[in-house]
């Protein structure tokens, strides 16, 4: 299913839309966070992973889905592999930031930007979520304008189905900064928001973990990837975003 062909509603400002806490959406449960590439775990869940990692059991688990090796394609200094791995290292360090290790992290390294749905992917997600008792199942909203978090989306519908016992959230990136703060909402959810600022230090610092995305490390690809000007504060400053399903109850 194709991001145009669902029913949206505009949600207008942050202050329109319910406001939920950690609690309210951990359930006492641990949360799994399906990432399309290292970074969108903190930009877009770093308060709840954070308010997740200071809890002692049940924790949180971030499964990063591609390699995030096609950011600078054309560099000659930094090499696919070299690229992939100098990630996943940044991933790791953003973990740790927000209160995780990294044994919280699985990497699945699907090619970044040819993310499909498949078995062995799902079979990894579904063998995770069933081992650590998941409750609550975060992946990137289907209206996301990128290929690979319109997979991620799909990847977590199909995970929902498997395991109806989870809670399935979507969560926006690209739709909620081409929006200006506003987010189209999934159809057949409904969307809350998470105060983060007690966790704003540690989100902040985790999203600077992502150093090769932020022009600081690559400098050899002018049309290279790089976090557009203020994209940075503006997730670290707003309060998070969650479309929680409504097959799924409350929040």
């Amino acid at each position: 299913m194709r991001a145009a062909d669902l029913a949206v509603i505009t949600v207008p400002t942050d202050d329109d839309i319910p406001a939920v806490t950690s609690a309210d959406l951990l359930g006492g449960q641990s949360v799994l966070v399906l990432a399309p590439h290292p970074d969108d775990e903190s930009l877009a869940c770093g308060g709840l992973l954070a308010a997740a990692f200071q809890r002692s059991v049940p924790r949180a688990h971030v499964v990063c889905l591609t390699d995030g090796a096609a950011s600078h394609p054309a560099s000659k200094t930094m090499k696919s592999a070299e690229l992939a791995a100098l990630r996943r290292q940044e991933l790791y360090a953003a973990v740790t930031h927000l209160g995780g290790a990294e044994s919280d992290v699985t990497w699945i390294g699907a090619p970044d930007g040819d993310l499909t749905v498949s078995e062995p992917i799902l079979a990894a997600i579904l063998n995770l979520a069933r081992t650590a008792g998941s409750g609550l199942l975060l992946a990137p909203s289907p209206l996301d304008p990128h290929c690979d978090h319109l997979a991620g989306a799909e990847i977590g519908r199909q995970i929902a189905r498997r395991l109806p016992a989870l809670r399935l959230c979507f969560y926006p990136v690209w739709s909620r900064w081409h929006g200006g703060g506003t987010a189209p909402v999934p159809e057949g959810t409904h969307a809350v928001r998470l105060p983060t600022a007690a966790y704003r230090p540690m989100k902040s610092a985790a999203i600077a973990a992502h150093r090769s995305q932020q022009g600081l490390l690559i400098d050899d690809d002018p049309d290279g990837f790089e976090m557009p000007p203020g994209f940075a504060s503006f997730f670290t400053e707003r309060d998070e975003l969650f479309f929680m399903s409504d097959q799924g109850g409350q929040p």
